[in-house]
């Protein structure tokens, strides 16, 4: 993993749970407010909601966040557009975050794509450098968590 695109975040993590497991971890409400942030979430391309996560001053960011769903694939991909919601707020926030999923042996490899950040802006890059480490350590850490306790259907 290199950090040469300083437009984007990505991660590439294995999770020892088929894709059918992850998807339903990225896409029920219940789950993704156990390891991510509570939102009104429905699977229909063009829904929009809002998140609510910490602010970070320090990025400009105020921890609102006006999310719709722009694409999926049932169990291959998803595609939210995420916008700070604050439209005072200096960061200008517009984003775009992808999930890919591969089945691979037993398991999922799960690509992340955290697009749009402005390479101009010192507050987008300090919120790519603090994001960037939180997927990779903190948000997958909690989705493997959720994943390990949820049943199979």
């Amino acid at each position: 993993m290199t950090d040469d695109d300083l437009t984007a975040v990505r991660v590439d993590q294995f999770l020892a749970h088929p894709p059918v497991k992850v998807w339903r971890a990225l896409t029920e409400p219940e789950l993704i407010a156990q390891w991510l942030m509570p939102g009104d979430f429905r699977l229909e391309v063009g829904h929009r909601y809002t998140m609510q996560a910490k602010a970070m001053p320090g990025t400009g960011f105020s921890g609102a966040i006006q999310a719709e769903v722009l694409a999926f694939e049932c169990e291959r991909m998803l595609r939210i557009g995420w916008r700070d919601a604050d439209p005072d707020n200096p960061n200008g926030a517009d984003w775009t975050i992808t999930w890919t999923l591969k089945s691979e042996g037993r398991g999922t490899r799960l690509f992340l794509a955290h697009e749009g950040f402005d390479p101009d802006n010192p507050l987008q890059q300090r919120a790519r450098t603090l994001m960037g480490g939180g997927w990779r350590s903190i948000v997958m850490h909690r989705l493997d968590e959720v994943l390990r306790d949820l049943e199979p259907r």
